[in-house]
This record gives structure tokens, sequence and C-alpha cells, in this order.
């Protein structure tokens, strides 16, 4: 999306400075990080969402669910493109523009991690207890789902790690394909529901949506991916925006897939689900009223896809950013110089062997199993919404500061389509964070 002048063989304008390394052509071989960061960003709480909005007002918001991955796309682009382009990590953009990026972001790794640690877990329990009732009770599925996912990043690199999540995209994209099919979409209505119309009521519901599917920290997490594919250089920016654009199209296959699902099997039919995790299981109790135990249990497996997703892909994409800012604060080098580069220094530790990435690991792991037993203090729940609240802002805004700056070579700063939606999006946020903090239990 950026302007580009560069060629793809040479050297630096004016022939002066490094040689310009040559644009690979794009392959399907290479998709991988794409598919990480989309996986990470839809969890449970996405599907759901999306199934209200299908179950509330049918068709009508589809297109806010596709709008809100094209912003997705442009957003993890622009990640993608400073780190190629600059050769330096977000964090370390970051922290050029002021000691008061890094206030924030010690604040949020600190108290988001916490809480979203004890979310995570349950929300991957969940459908685990559903499959096997009376094995166990929610909160030791939910102990076993956490060590689980700890046992696993800690212990595998990245090119498992994207494997793994591969494979498990698979299993989300099959299962929500089936569901789609299954309840027969309108053809008609689907294609009605591509034009902008807002309901009675729906505006921030609305803004909701398209702000909400595929939205959190690992879309910052997703140039660190692309640096541990291997991915150093302008040489890679076409096949990074063809991994990415590959990555949220299959989003919006998972999304459309369950605005259907809720347009046709809630809408229709007048049902209503619980908001939040829990509503996949309503579903579930829907679903096997509706077509039979094996469509209901191949669901639970869908969800419990989704959720192990957003769990392992934040346990390791988050635990980089952390491992990257720890160096930067130490004054050294960061994520860039330990990840799985091609050729890598001599004598590096791989991050993930590295002390603040296990010890983030550790902090989102175990702090939080003392919320799975016990109710959430008051004072966290307020200072958990603010700080969460403003990360998409903050996101949208410094990457389209970043990326108009001298920070970035010329050749790929912006463009007026990427400056347009991430100038669009930074907005969206802020419209979203306002509503979010207005809303908390003050």
């Amino acid at each position: 999306m950026a302007d580009t002048a560069n060629t793809a063989h040479g050297t630096a304008h004016g022939g002066e400075g490094p040689p310009v390394p040559a644009l690979r052509r794009p392959s399907w071989r290479h998709i991988g990080p794409g598919i990480v960061v989309a996986a990470t960003g839809v969890g449970a709480g996405d599907l759901v969402a999306t199934l209200v909005a299908g179950g509330k007002y049918g068709y009508t918001l589809l297109w806010a669910a596709v709008l809100g991955c094209l912003i997705k796309i442009s957003l993890a682009e622009a990640a993608g493109r400073w780190h190629l382009a600059t050769g330096r990590t977000l964090l370390d953009g970051w922290r050029s523009l002021g000691p008061w990026t890094t206030v924030y972001f010690t604040g949020y790794v600190a108290v988001w991690g916490f809480v979203y640690g004890a979310a995570a877990m349950s929300s991957t329990a969940l459908p685990l207890a559903a499959l096997f009732p009376g094995v166990m009770g929610l909160k030791w599925w939910a102990v076993l789902c956490g060590v689980g996912g700890l046992l696993f990043v800690w212990f595998n690199r990245y090119a498992v790690f994207e494997k793994v999540m591969t494979a498990l995209v698979g299993v989300m994209f099959l299962v929500t394909v089936y569901l789609a099919v299954r309840v027969a979409p309108n053809l008609g209505d689907l294609l009605a529901g591509l034009v902008p119309a807002l309901p009675d009521g729906s505006l921030l519901y609305t803004l909701g949506l398209v702000g909400g599917v595929g939205g959190t920290i690992t879309l910052a997490a997703y140039g660190y991916w692309v640096n541990a594919k291997g991915w150093r250089d302008t040489g890679w920016m076409r096949v990074m925006r063809l991994d990415n654009r590959v990555a949220y199209l299959t989003t919006g296959v998972f999304v459309v897939a369950m605005l259907i699902v809720g347009a046709e099997l809630l809408h229709s039919s007048g049902i209503a689900i619980a908001k939040g995790d829990k509503g996949l299981i309503d579903l579930g109790g829907v679903l096997e009223e509706e077509y039979g135990a094996a469509t209901a249990k191949l669901f639970l497996v869908g969800f419990f896809a989704a959720s192990v997703t957003s769990l392992i892909g934040v346990w390791q994409g988050v635990s980089l950013l952390f491992a990257d800012f720890v160096a930067r604060v130490r004054g050294r080098d960061g994520v860039s110089a330990a990840t799985e580069a091609p050729e890598p220094e001599a004598g590096a530790v791989p991050v993930e062997r590295s002390a603040p990435f296990r010890a983030y690991l550790l902090w989102l792991t175990f702090p939080p199993m003392s919320l799975l037993f016990l109710d959430q203090p008051f004072a966290l729940v307020v200072v958990y919404g603010v700080i969460g609240a403003f990360f998409m802002p903050f996101l949208a805004l410094t990457l389209l500061w970043l990326l108009n700056s001298s920070r970035t070579p010329g050749e790929w700063r912006n463009g007026w389509l990427s400056n347009t939606v991430l100038g669009a999006a930074g907005v969206l946020f802020l419209v979203l964070c306002v509503q979010q903090v207005r809303d908390l239990p003050w």
C-alpha cells in the first residue's frame, strides 16, 4: 500500500548506499506469518461477536465485518513493511517516538498479559469441558490449557509453531465453511449485505464489529513473525504482502461463515445466545438440536482450534515483543538479531530460548491462574479496560507517524491509500476507545 519508486535490482538511488535487494517473486510456499497473525487475532470472542451480529441484524452488517478485515490487512502490512524497510523492530520504532511509548507499553504488557492469560485459558477450556463432560472442572481444564500452551511454546521454535498454527487454521476453515453450507445461506440476502447500511441504533455496534474482528496486540507481532520466518529486507516485500492478504482473506471467510450461521440459524428463528465465549457453547446446543450431536461436536472442535490458536499465538508473539522490549531497555540489539535468520550470528541465543521471552511466558501462564479461582478485583478490571482500549488507536496512529517520517526510507513510506486507511482506522479505534472506557464499571 505504500508508494514505491525503487527498482527490483541494482543500487540505491543515485548509485550511492547499499545495494537494493532484488524483489523476490511471491509464492504460495512462502505463506506463513500472516496465517499465524490472523489465526491469533481471531479468537472465540470475535466469532461470538460475528454470530451475534448475524443473529441480531441478519446479513445487514456483513459489509462491516468485511471492512474490518480490510483494515487489519492495512495494519498488518504497515507493521511488516516497517520491519522490512527499516531493518528495525516495531518496539525500536516506538522508542524513537519518545519515552511515553515505553511507559505505556510497560503498563500494557504487565496488566494486559495478567488478565488476558486467564481469559485465554478459560476460553480454550470451554470446548474441552463440553467435549469431555465430567472429566474435570472448567477451572482445571483452564489450568491444563495454560500449562500445555507454555510447554508447547517453551520447547518449540517458530518453524514448528507456524506448522501447528497452519494446521489449526485448516481445522477452523473446514468447520466454519461446513457450518455455513449446512445452514443453507440465502445468496441474495448475502450479497445485499455487502451494501453498507445502518439499522436503527446500530452505529456503535457496527463500529465495534469493524474494529473488533482480529484486532489485538498480535497485529504488532506480525513484523516479528516476518523476521522469524527469515524475511529481513525489502526483497521480501511482495512476498509479505501476498502472505498478509491471503491470511486476512482467510479471516474474511471465517467471519462471513459465522455471520451466515448467525443469520440463518439464530436470526431466522429468533434465538439469542450469550455474549462472550459462552455464547459458542450455547450455539453448540442449538446445532445439536437442529443437526445432531455429530455436527455439534465438530463445531466444538472448531471452537477449540480458534481458542487454542489465540492462546499459543499470544504466548509466542507477545513474548517476542517483550523480549525485544527488554533488550531495547538494556540498550542492546533486540529480537532482529536473535530470531530464526537464515544466517544467525555466531553464538547468538535464539530469542525463544532467552530469559525475557521465557519470563513473559511464565507471567502469561501462572499468575493469571489466580484469577481463575478468584473474582477479578475491581481496580484491575478498570486498569485493564483502559490500557487495552488504547492499544489499537496507539498502534494505528504510531504506524501512521513512523511510516510518514524520515525513519522510513522514502520509497517505502505511506502512499495516499495507506494514509487514508490508517488514518480512518485511528479515528475508528479512538471512538471505540472512548466508548469502551465509558462502559467500564467506574
